[in-house]
């Protein structure tokens, strides 16, 4: 039986079960496939208002920095945190003028650091463009990424946000310390499966959980509110990278190349899981495989391989799920409404993309 909740969806069967080569969501009952459009429609209008309040927050004095900003305001990804910001707020008791300055303040801090993770990363390429380092050098992109943080900043501050201003300094904090966690782990391989939660949820849980937080806060929402927002806002971002650490071993068709993970050494949950089940030899035979041959694309495919017959996509599918269904049941609380349908079919979405 299928509920209109005013989306555009496809039907999926969920009876179909997980197999080494195609990882299949396993859920009690069938559900639909939401699209991203229709998820919007009920922010529709402060969506677009929010595009012009974002691009005036981003304004300078100087003509290199303006065409810079401009250039990456056009190459926008697909705006999900603005929209987890104005969809929570819109649950947890309305959206306020707040809320945009809230989305800015989250998209901005979040911007900055992307530029400096290209640089960081040396990365000549985001979301399929020129990165701002590789057109515009380090120490211009460097630059860039510090002015967008300071624009966030007194975005702030200008306007008391200071409880905004709390949230997603924790979470840029939570980020930078997954990542330095991530580099020093990766050095030596020795990453257990309680560690990887932590990097996640420190690395991208921690931002859309700040997302969540900051929409219930500017609804005037109470601090149990807020909190609950928060851990909402988590459990769906370690489901979203756990879908991400899926998508490196070809869990959908994407044309994505496979093993970039493998190639930085980075220990995602499905080769934890197959490492811990694995014999001594069949481990010790692994690891020197990723630290000392993943350049090598043959070496990388029979990781890939290795991981797949041990049962490590169907393992991370099955973590993947059960953070999907406590987030979902975190709402089951709020009244039935546009913004909360929008809500669940967005959490929906972080698990069901196919990028």
């Amino acid at each position: 039986m299928c509920v209109n909740t005013g989306f555009m969806y496809e039907l999926i069967d969920a009876r179909v079960l997980s197999t080494p080569n195609s990882i299949v969501l396993l859920y009690p009952n069938s559900f639909m496939k939401p699209d991203l459009k229709q998820i919007q429609s009920p922010i529709a209008t402060e969506m677009e208002e929010f595009e012009k309040k974002f691009r005036d927050f981003m304004k300078s004095k100087v003509k290199l920095l303006d065409h810079i900003t401009n250039y990456i305001v056009r190459r926008k990804g697909k705006q999900m945190r603005p929209m987890f910001v104005f969809l929570t707020a819109g649950v947890s008791g309305g959206i306020t003028e707040s809320s945009y300055r809230g989305a800015a303040l989250i998209e901005l801090l979040h911007t900055a650091t992307l530029v400096h993770d290209d640089v960081v990363d040396d990365a000549n390429y985001r979301r399929g463009f020129f990165s701002v380092n590789a057109l515009w050098k380090n120490k211009i992109a460097v630059l860039v990424g510090d002015y967008l943080l300071s624009r966030g900043l007194l975005l702030s501050v200008d306007n008391g946000d200071f409880d905004l201003l709390r949230i997603v300094s924790h979470a840029v904090r939570e980020m930078s310390e997954g990542e330095l966690l991530q580099i020093a782990k990766a050095r030596k391989l020795d990453i257990t499966e309680e560690v990887y939660y932590k990097i996640i949820r420190q690395k991208t849980a921690s931002l859309i959980a700040s997302c969540c937080a900051v929409g219930a806060s500017t609804s005037g929402a109470g601090t149990d509110l807020i909190e609950k927002m928060r851990d909402f806002g988590e459990k769906v971002g370690m489901a979203f990278q756990i879908k991400d650490d899926l998508f490196d071993y070809g869990e959908d068709e994407i044309g994505k190349p496979l093993g970039i993970d493998i190639k930085e050494k980075k220990m995602t949950l499905p080769l934890i899981y197959a490492l811990n089940n694995a014999s001594w030899l069949e481990k010790k035979k692994i690891i020197y495989l990723i630290r000392n041959k993943n350049e090598d694309k043959k070496a990388v495919n029979e990781v890939i391989d290795f991981v797949k017959k041990s049962g490590g996509l169907e393992y991370a599918t099955e973590v993947m799920n059960r953070y999907f269904e406590e987030a979902l049941d975190l709402l089951k609380s709020f009244p039935e409404s546009a913004y909360k349908s929008s809500l669940e079919g967005l959490v929906r979405y972080t698990i069901e993309r196919k990028k």
